[in-house]
This record gives structure tokens, sequence and C-alpha cells, in this order.
């Protein structure tokens, strides 16, 4: 037997099939993400915020009056708010950090393709998202006390929280992928951050009309804001709110196309992808704006322009006596947080069958003093349509007010019949009142939130350390994690 023979024969054969390229990117960039990397600091810091602002809740008088899904649904902003941000600044890190630490051309040179690459990458910096959501997860349980919210929360964090992590982590790398320094795109980053969180918070009356409105659609992290604050705090459908969805979506979509159609391929050790740039970021934007210009076709933008000017309108009409609302409470007092249930009865007492009608409930602060009141916040459903009556026939409806804030109110009901046509009007017919006294009522116990707002940061504190000093070990002798 020829001595090349003797070696063929004792050749190892490979156990298995090697792993995807992809695949060892990700792993690598996961163990140096968490295994004492910024992964974890990031994570305690927002665990930190959650148990301060979860004990504030409980142990301040005045915040513990809010409502749980309210507080449930603040919770769930934050956490997808922070999310999106350590995403974004992870992905930021990712391409234009291995350029300044010199360590990008020896990932080139590897025979893969780039967008392999960057898929690894991406997959490590999402990875994020759910440690965030995990530890958010505590906090719902304990601040919902119970109710269906929990659930909600959760499903809705799922869902719509992975959408704007896979957003904002996209266009870190993005970013990163034009940049030849962390500092440059740290920067872009956090102005970029900026520009979408601040519409997001301006006050009640800056979104409302059709432009508040509109531009509040259109604004990704404000557009998934307005949607929960609907679907959580206001039980409202997901049908009536859809349209919200639209742009976090289109978003996402966007993002993640031009990361890994466009830039993963192109990716190189300088910034950019060295071929004109014009040309190809010009049909990238027409792209983009073609998407949103089909998107809006269901926008709130198109009820601006619903309502007719003043002068074309009809003169009143007479009062519609023959249309009455009897409302079943006169009085009630209750706590805050407590639920008031009541009933109301249309009656049409006319020889003729009445128009369709519309029952609205309205809610005034008798407090002189005190803030006006939201009526979207009292009550899940303020109003429901009446089918046309039969003479002396009634319709019965039932309302539920969940009392938010302690204090002195008067709940009315109007009823509004439909016009005859666009050139006439109707009188609307008010209820008797009901006078709704809240009496003050701590929801929360501040010694049941302390062990989450302590116990929660203090794991994460702990876990973080242990990972550290077992990079530390590792690097002192020699074989580093």
């Amino acid at each position: 037997m020829s001595d090349t023979q003797d070696v063929n024969d004792r050749r190892v054969e490979p156990s298995g099939p090697a792993a995807p390229a992809w695949w060892i990117v990700f792993t690598t960039e996961l163990a140096d993400l968490w295994i004492g990397g910024k992964g974890l600091i990031l994570v305690t810091l927002y665990a930190i915020v959650l148990g301060v602002q979860a004990y504030g809740y409980a142990s301040n008088i005045e915040l513990s009056l809010i409502p749980a899904k309210e507080m449930v649904y603040e919770t769930l902003k934050i956490a997808i708010a922070v999310g999106s941000f350590i995403g974004l600044i992870i992905g930021a890190d990712s391409i234009s950090g291995e350029r300044e630490r010199a360590t990008l051309e020896g990932l080139l040179l590897t025979p893969t393709s780039r967008r392999q690459i960057v898929l690894g990458k991406f997959l490590a910096a999402i990875s994020v998202w759910p440690a965030a959501l995990v530890i958010t997860v505590p906090f719902f349980s304990v601040l919902s006390q119970g109710g269906a919210v929990f659930g909600h929360a959760l499903v809705w964090g799922v869902l719509l929280g992975s959408v704007m992590a896979t957003a904002y982590t996209g266009l870190g790398m993005l970013v990163s992928f034009w940049s030849n320094s962390n500092k440059t795109s740290f920067f872009v980053c956090l102005g970029m951050y900026i520009f979408f969180v601040i519409p997001a918070q301006l006050p009640g009356t800056a979104q409302t009309g059709a432009m508040g409105q509109f531009l509040q659609w259109v604004n990704p992290l404000a557009a998934a804001n307005h949607f929960l604050s609907k679907v959580l705090v206001n039980y409202r459908t997901l049908a009536e709110f859809a349209s919200w969805l639209t742009m976090p979506v289109v978003f996402a979509v966007l993002v993640v196309g031009l990361l890994f159609l466009y830039a993963g391929p192109a990716l190189r050790l300088e910034a950019g992808t060295g071929r004109r740039l014009w040309p190809r970021w010009g049909r990238a934007v027409g792209l983009l704006l073609a998407a949103c210009l089909m998107a809006s076709r269901g926008a709130p933008l198109a009820m601006a322009f619903q309502m007719p000017p003043a002068s074309e309108a009809a003169p009143s009409s007479a009062p519609e006596q023959s249309l009455q609302i009897f409302v079943g409470l006169a009085y009630k007092e209750v706590k805050a947080g407590d639920e008031v249930l009541f009933s109301t009865v249309v009656t049409n007492n006319s020889s003729e069958a009445s128009p369709p009608m519309t029952v609205a409930m309205n809610l005034v602060n008798l407090d002189k003093g005190g803030d006006p009141v939201d009526p979207e916040d009292w009550s899940p459903r303020r109003t429901r349509a009446i089918e046309p009556l039969a003479p002396g026939q009634s319709a019965e409806q039932t309302w539920t007010i969940d009392a938010i804030l302690a204090g002195d109110y008067m709940v009315y009901m109007v009823l509004v019949p439909e016009p005859d046509g666009p050139h006439s009007t109707s009188q609307p017919v008010a209820s008797s009142g009901i006078h709704l006294t809240v009496e003050p009522f701590t929801n929360l116990n501040p010694s049941g939130v302390l062990p989450w707002a302590l116990g929660v940061p203090l794991c994460m504190s702990l876990i973080t350390a242990v990972a550290y000093g077992r990079r530390r070990r590792g690097i002192d002798a020699g074989s580093p994690e």
C-alpha cells in the first residue's frame, strides 16, 4: 500500500454539514453582545427604569388612582420605545464599529456572501427586544391586577413591538452602513430617533384636526402609540383602527428591504457602496413616496374635507319634540377605579317613524378649577347608533363608565336625529344628568409592587456581574469567550 493510499485511508471524514455563515456570525455576535457585552447593561438599565416607574405608580397617591389599563398601556409604550432605541443603538454599532476597530476586513475576506454577514448581525442586534419584553411581563402582571388588559398587552407587545424593533434595528444598521465611525453613526441615529419621538409626545391638543392626525399617522412610533391607546385603554376594535398599523408595517418592510436587498450585497470596507449614490437613492426615495401615497388612501387625512362650509348650512329645523331619551340613573357615589353601569331608553312618541339616530355620552367636570374631562378615557364606547323607530316604539342601550379620577362630575346623554339631507339639520335632544361623585381610592399596594420593582433590576444586575466576571476570567486565562 502506498503512502498516499495510507493517508487517504486515515483521513477523517467531516461529522456533518458545515454551519451556514449567517449562523456563525449570529452566534459570534450574540455571545459578544450578551456575555459581558453592552446588551446586558442596556437591558439592566431598562429594568431599573421599569422598577422605578412601577413603584411610583403604587406609592404616589395621585398616580395610584390611574386605572390599571392605562398603567399597563404606559408601561408597554415605554417598553416599545426603549426596545426600539436599544435596537437602534446596537444596529448603529454593528458595521461602523467593525470599521473603527479594524475588524471588518477580516470578516469580508471570509468566503461567504455579504448578505449573510448582515443577516447574522441583524438577528443578533434584534435579540435585545425579546429580552426586554420578558422583563416587562412581570410588571404587566402586577399593574394589570388580574385584568384582561394583561393578555391584550402581551399580544400587542409581541406583535407591534417586534415590528418596531425590527424597523429601528434595521434603520440603525443602514446608518452604520454609511458611516466610517461610531461617532457619526450614533449621532445620526440619535437625531433620527428624536425626530420620531418628539411628535409622539405632543399633547393631545396638538394632535387634533386633520393635519395633526395625519402627522401622527405617518409617524410610525406615534401611530403605534395611538393604536395601542385605543385598543388597550378604550377597548376599541381592531377593524376601527387597523389603518394606524399601516405606517409601522410599511416602515419596517422598507427598512428591511433596503438593508438586505441594497445595502447588504454592497457591504465593503469603506462606508457606502462605492457606486453612484443619487440615482439609486432617488429610486429608493421614489418607491418610499409611492408606498406612502398608496397606504395613505385609508388615512385620517381623507376625513379633513368632508365638512361643508358653514355658509351652506340650512337653518335649524324645529325641535324634535316627539323623541325622548330617558336615563335610568340619577346619581351615584363610587370610588376611583370602579365601573358605573346604567341604561338609556329612546322613545318615539310621534305618529310617524323616526329617522336614524345616534346617542352620545358626554361628561363634564363640575369643579371649576378642575381639568377638562376627556370622555374617551372614561368610557370604552361613547356612541350608539339607533335604527328608525316605529310610532310608539322604544330602544334601550347599556353604557359603562370607568371612574378614573376623584371629583364631582355630571354625565348626560344627547340624542341626535339624522338630518334629512346635506342642506338640512336636526335638533339634538338632551337627557337629564347623572351626578357622579368619585371618591379617592388607591388601586395599587406599594408593598406588593416593591418586590418586583427591586427584584427584577437586582436579578439583571447579578446576571450582568456574572457575565462580566466570566468574560474577565476568560481574558485573564488567555481564552476569550
